[in-house]
């Protein structure tokens, strides 16, 4: 069932991010200005005035899947959710089969509260992630273009998510971010409420309305630049192997699939 529509709020929280002691404050007020809620029949592929499909493999991460456009790997459930679901068979070179949508050329934008209500897979070798790329990705490249990932996570971790920057001279295996560890159960067991907040100088994640790191321009390495001054597209992907998971192994149980309940974007209201 979808989640009532709600004012987002910021609790006063304080905690350690990038070895630094950083106050998060509230409340900020939001207006919707896009969403998806995914409502349609099963089988249907995601609203093609809002989302493109990306097809394909060789992402620059050493996955083993090919990225497809097939209702199998990315469509509706019937249940008011997207499915985006990575399958074991042999396809175009690739063992594994999945799927990469995506919100450029259709929506941009920059700055505000970005969510989505999502269960995740679970495994060794699954790589899940609702993220933004940079708009400008065509002209600058990657990382120049700034890329924010609001969910990472490592299927064979349950319990723990991950959100970054990637940046020029702060990418990869050097981006900046932290993580943050679910109490008592994993992230494939429930629906959980995955947000950015993101103003001129900072970007503050949230899982629950639990903020858990901010991270601001005075936060990058030395020398770099904050890059988070344009409009950002959606992208939500299932990814299988690469670097930051490593390979499935006998006990990767095929399929899995990442539920997606609703994606929402707010702008900021002063």
């Amino acid at each position: 069932m979808k989640r009532k529509l709600s004012v987002a709020v910021a609790a006063l929280v304080v905690l350690t991010v990038v070895g630094c002691t950083t106050t998060l404050s509230g409340p900020r007020v939001y207006g919707l200005i896009w969403s998806d809620e995914f409502e349609g029949d099963a089988g249907e592929l995601p609203d093609s005035t809002k989302w493109k499909f990306d097809t394909g493999t060789d992402w620059g991460n050493a996955q083993l899947e090919y990225d497809t456009n097939d209702p199998d790997n990315v469509s509706l459930d019937g249940q008011g959710n997207l499915a985006i679901t990575a399958i074991e068979e042999s396809y175009m070179g690739c063992d594994y089969t999945s799927g990469r949508i995506n919100t450029w050329g259709f929506f941009e934008q920059e700055q505000g509260r970005f969510e989505a209500r999502i269960k995740l897979p679970v495994g060794q070798g699954i790589w899940p992630a609702f993220w933004l790329l940079g708009g400008n990705f065509d002209s600058v490249g990657w990382p120049d273009c700034g890329e924010i990932d609001i969910l990472e996570y490592r299927g064979q971790e349950p319990s723990i998510v991950h959100g970054s920057l990637h940046g020029p001279g702060y990418s990869g295996g050097s981006c900046v971010g932290g993580s943050y560890t679910l109490p008592g159960a994993g992230f494939d067991e429930d629906f959980h409420v995955f947000a950015i907040e993101w103003d001129e100088n900072s970007i503050t994640w949230y899982v629950d309305e639990v903020a858990y790191q901010t991270i601001s321009s005075s936060d990058l390495p030395g020398g770099t630049n904050w890059v988070y001054d344009h409009s950002f597209f959606i992208i939500l992907n299932v990814a299988v192997g690469g670097h930051f998971v490593g390979s499935p192994d006998a006990s990767t149980v095929f399929p899995q699939t990442m539920l997606v309940d609703y994606v929402r974007v707010y702008g900021y209201s002063s």
